[in-house]
């Protein structure tokens, strides 16, 4: 028997989020009607999100107003800038304290299982920045995974297409655990990550 309309709705809604398959979907739909106080948090926590929730005009990382915190910084390193694939790593990076640059949010990382292409990564707008003058090393900070690393690949070809002359592309140390993501990091292991970074070119021939 199928549900009633308004609770498929509800199913489905969860269904569409990266990760969640329909039994989980199902699970959360029916804590939300169960919980009514959770489902009503829920409501309200995505009305507020929908309503305010910007991305920064400078990197893209989301905001309140025009720009986000880190950019509106004047005492932020604006020669370098940390290219990660979502907000949620600039937090993590945040957290940890260890970086005192700027950053740049592709908001995603390419990934052909979820669709996700290179035209759907904010490249372009992060060679605009570097083409700018003011940029002196891109980092590449994307997650030591398959997904990951095509995007920095992908990224290094568009910085090295640009021909920005002087410009230091850099990848975190390889001592990152394949397969992990940055969020989940440890303080330690990040700061050493960022401090023995290296700096990267193309090979030749």
């Amino acid at each position: 028997m199928a549900y009633p309309a308004p609770v498929e709705s509800l199913v489905r809604a969860f269904e569409a989020l990266p990760g969640v398959g329909r039994v989980s979907a199902e699970r959360l739909t029916f804590h939300v009607l169960r919980d009514a106080s959770a489902g009503r948090g829920l409501r309200d926590g995505l009305a507020v999100a929908l309503e305010s929730a910007r991305r920064c005009s400078e990197c893209g990382n989301v905001c309140e107003g025009k720009t986000c915190e880190v950019c509106s910084d004047p005492e932020r390193d604006a020669t370098t800038l940390a290219v990660v694939e979502e907000p949620r790593h600039v937090e993590a990076l945040e957290r940890a304290g260890v970086f005192k640059g700027r950053y740049h949010v592709l908001m995603g990382a390419l990934n052909p299982a979820d669709g996700t292409e290179e035209r759907h990564l904010a490249v372009k707008a992060l060679l605009a920045r570097v083409q700018g003058g003011d940029v002196e090393e891109v980092i590449l900070a994307t997650d030591p995974d398959k997904e990951g690393e095509a995007t920095a690949l992908l990224v290094l070809d568009a910085l090295e297409s640009a021909g920005v002359e002087g410009l230091t592309v850099s990848r975190l140390a390889r001592g990152l655990p394949a397969g992990s993501a940055i969020e989940y990091l440890h303080k330690g292991v990040l700061e050493d990550a960022l401090e023995d970074r290296r700096a990267i070119r193309r090979r030749q021939g």
